[in-house]
C-alpha cells in the first residue's frame, strides 16, 4: 500500500542517488551501495529505514527476489519535476561556435534535420525532429538507443517500435504548449509507452516556422543531460534567430 509524504532532505538525496546509481548501471541500487559510496553521515540501518520508507510511499520499488531498489514512474516524476524546478545553468558547449547551425540558417530543412542529429548525439537516445508545415519527421540516434540493455528483452523492443507507430501516426496530435515537457511511462499521450519516456518542445525556426523536437528512451534515461540538452539547442537556437 502506498501513501504519500513530505520528503526530508536526505529522502530527496537518497531517492535522487538511487536514481542516478540506476541510470548509470541499469541495475536495482543496494543500501549498502548507498552507503557506501555516498555514506549521508549516517549509519546503514537509517539509510535502509530511509529506502523502506521510499518504497512504502511508492518512488522506489524492489523487483522481484532483490535486494536493491529501482525507482517507479513517481519516483521519476519527483525527481524529474525537481529538475525542472531548479532550472538549468547554460551549458559549457556553446552551440553558436559550431558552424552547422549558422551555416544552415537559410535552409530550414537542412537545419532541422542537423538539429535532430545532434540532439540525438547529446542524448543517447532516439531524437525525433517534425515540421508540421511539411509534415517531414526525422528519427536519430538508432544504434546508441539499441545499445541500451533494456533492449536485450524482445517484448521491451516490440513495445518500442509499437510506440513509434503510435507517434508517427498521432504526432500531429502532440502540442507540448511552451516550454519543455516530460512524460514518463504512462503518462506518454501514446499508447504502448508504459516503458519508456519522452521529452518534448516546440521550437520556431528562422523562417518563423514552427517545429517540434522530442527525446524518446527507456525510463531509466539520463533526465538531467537530456532535458539540458534540448533546452541549450533551443535557447541557442532563439538567440540566433532573434539576434
Amino acid at each position: 500500500m502506498m501513501y504519500m509524504i513530505n520528503l526530508t532532505g536526505r529522502e530527496k538525496e537518497i531517492l535522487k542517488s538511487i536514481i542516478e546509481e540506476y541510470v548509470k548501471s541499469a541495475k536495482p541500487v543496494s543500501s549498502r551501495l548507498i552507503e557506501k559510496k555516498y555514506g549521508f553521515d549516517v549509519c546503514p540501518a537509517t539509510i535502509r529505514i530511509e529506502m523502506q520508507k521510499l518504497t512504502d510511499a511508492g518512488y522506489i520499488c524492489q523487483p522481484h527476489t532483490s535486494a536493491g531498489r529501482i525507482p517507479t514512474d513517481k519516483g521519476y516524476r519527483f525527481y524529474v519535476n525537481e529538475l525542472l524546478e531548479r532550472g538549468f545553468p547554460a551549458q559549457k558547449r556553446d552551440l553558436r561556435t559550431e558552424n552547422w547551425i549558422e551555416e544552415e540558417m537559410g535552409d530550414t530543412v537542412r537545419l532541422f534535420q542537423s538539429m535532430t542529429k545532434n540532439l540525438a548525439l547529446f542524448s543517447s537516445n532516439l531524437a525525433l525532429g517534425y515540421l508540421p508545415e511539411k509534415n517531414i519527421l526525422w528519427k536519430e540516434g538508432w544504434e546508441e538507443m539499441l545499445r541500451e540493455p533494456e533492449f536485450k528483452e524482445s517484448d521491451f523492443l516490440s513495445e518500442f517500435t509499437s510506440l513509434l507507430g503510435d507517434f508517427e501516426e498521432d504526432i500531429k496530435e502532440l502540442k507540448p504548449g511552451s516550454g519543455i515537457r516530460v512524460y514518463i511511462g504512462k503518462e506518454n499521450p501514446f499508447s504502448h509507452a508504459k516503458e519508456f519516456s519522452t521529452i518534448v518542445s516546440n521550437c520556431r525556426l528562422p523562417n518563423k516556422e514552427e517545429g517540434l523536437l522530442a527525446i524518446v528512451g527507456p525510463k531509466r534515461m539520463s533526465y538531467d543531460k537530456n532535458i539540458a540538452s534540448l533546452n541549450h539547442l533551443i535557447r541557442s537556437l532563439d538567440e540566433l534567430v532573434n539576434f
